[in-house]
C-alpha cells in the first residue's frame, strides 16, 4: 500500500511505515490540483500543514485514512472526510511538551524583556540595565484558556519552574476533574480580570474565532501579558494592538498569527512589547520525531484494521 506525504517528515516516521511494508510517495507541490493528481493511487495521507480538501479526497479513489502530523485538524475538511468514510487520526501526545515549554519560555521572555535586553547589549546600550523594569513570575497568577494536554503541561511547568498560581477556563472540565493546584473559573470575565498572564490553549473553532477581543482584553490587569501558542484566529489582532499601544496590557508573546506569514506592514510587528516566533512551538527535534511516528501509527492502525489510538472521527 502507498502513503502520500505532501510535506516531508522526520525519518523516524518514514522508517516506521517502510518497516511495515508501506511505500512512501513524497509530494512535489502543495497546489491542490497537483496533490489531487499525486494522491490518486494512495491509500493513506500523512499530512502536516497542507490543506486536504474535498477535491483531494475524492481524487484518492483508494483513500482510507488521513493522519495528521500533530494535533490540530483545521487543515482537513472533516465534513468531506466523514461523508466519504475516510478515517482521520492525529497525534495529541506528540507535541504537547514542546508547545508547553515554548509557552512558558515566551511568558518568561516577555516578563523579563529578554529580546529588548539582548538588542540593547548588542547596540551598546548597557545603561538600559538602570531603566528597564523587569517582572517576576513567582507568585503571579497564570490563566489558561483551555485545559487539554498542552494546557495542563503548561500549568505544571509554570508551577514547578516559577511557583505561579494557576487558574483555568474550560467549559468541558469541572473543578473535580482538574489537577488540585488549578482553580477552575466559570467565566472568561473572571479569568481575564484575575490573572497576570493569560495563555491560550484551545482549538480554533467557530466558537473561538476572535474570542480574545477588546472586551476581554479590557478586563486584564495593567502590565499583564497575553501568550498565544494555539491558533492566530483566536485573537482579535486589531484589539490586541490597541490594548498594547494604550498600555492596557504590558506585553504579548505570539507564536501564531491570523495570517502566516504576516505582511511586513502588520501593525503588531512595529511594537517593541510584542515577542514573535514563526508558529514553531511544536518544532523541537524530539517533537518532530514523535509527530512523525504517531501519525505513521495512525496510518498503520487504520489500514491494518487495528484499534486506533487517536481517532479524530469514528468511521
Amino acid at each position: 500500500m502507498k502513503i502520500y506525504i505532501p510535506e516531508d517528515i522526520a525519518q523516524a516516521g518514514k522508517d516506521y511505515l517502510v518497516k511495515r511494508g508501506y511505500e512512501i510517495k513524497l509530494g512535489s507541490s502543495l497546489k491542490e490540483e497537483i496533490m489531487a493528481r499525486e494522491v490518486a493511487d494512495c491509500q493513506g495521507i500523512l499530512v502536516r500543514t497542507a490543506p486536504i480538501t474535498e477535491k483531494i479526497m475524492k481524487a484518492g479513489k483508494e483513500l482510507k485514512v488521513i493522519s495528521k502530523h500533530g494535533v490540530g485538524v483545521d487543515n482537513i475538511d472533516m465534513k468531506a472526510a466523514n461523508q466519504l468514510g475516510i478515517q482521520v487520526t492525529n497525534g495529541p501526545m506528540s507535541n504537547a511538551s514542546s508547545v508547553a515549554e515554548h509557552a512558558v519560555a515566551l511568558m518568561a521572555a516577555s516578563a523579563r524583556h529578554i529580546p529588548e535586553m539582548d538588542k540593547n547589549v548588542r547596540t551598546g546600550n548597557w545603561a538600559s540595565r538602570n531603566q528597564v523594569k523587569l517582572t517576576e513570575l513567582e507568585g503571579k497568577t497564570l490563566g489558561l484558556i483551555g485545559l487539554g494536554r498542552i494546557g495542563k503541561l503548561t500549568a505544571q511547568k509554570a508551577v514547578v519552574s516559577f511557583g505561579m498560581k494557576i487558574k483555568a477556563y474550560d467549559n468541558q472540565i469541572s473543578q473535580d476533574l482538574a489537577p488540585k493546584y488549578i482553580e477552575m473559573e466559570n467565566s472568561l470575565e473572571k479569568l481575564f480580570s484575575s490573572c497576570h498572564v493569560i495563555s491560550i490553549h484551545c482549538p480554533l473553532t467557530k466558537e473561538t474565532k476572535g474570542l480574545v477581543n477588546s472586551y476581554y482584553l479590557s478586563l486584564m490587569k495593567p502590565g499583564s501579558i497575553l501568550v498565544n501558542c494555539a491558533r492566530g484566529g483566536i485573537v482579535d489582532e486589531k484589539a490586541l494592538y490597541e490594548a498594547l499601544v494604550s498600555g492596557q496590557i504590558g506585553g504579548a508573546a505570539l507564536d501564531v498569527l491570523e495570517q502566516e506569514p504576516p505582511k511586513l506592514d502588520h501593525p503588531l510587528l512595529r511594537l517593541s512589547n510584542v515577542i514573535f516566533s514563526p508558529h514553531c512551538a511544536a518544532h523541537s527535534k524530539e517533537s518532530f520525531d514523535r509527530m512523525a511516528v504517531h501519525a505513521a501509527m495512525g496510518i498503520d492502525q487504520a489500514l491494518s484494521q487495528k484499534e486506533i489510538t487517536w481517532p479524530v472521527n469514528f468511521i
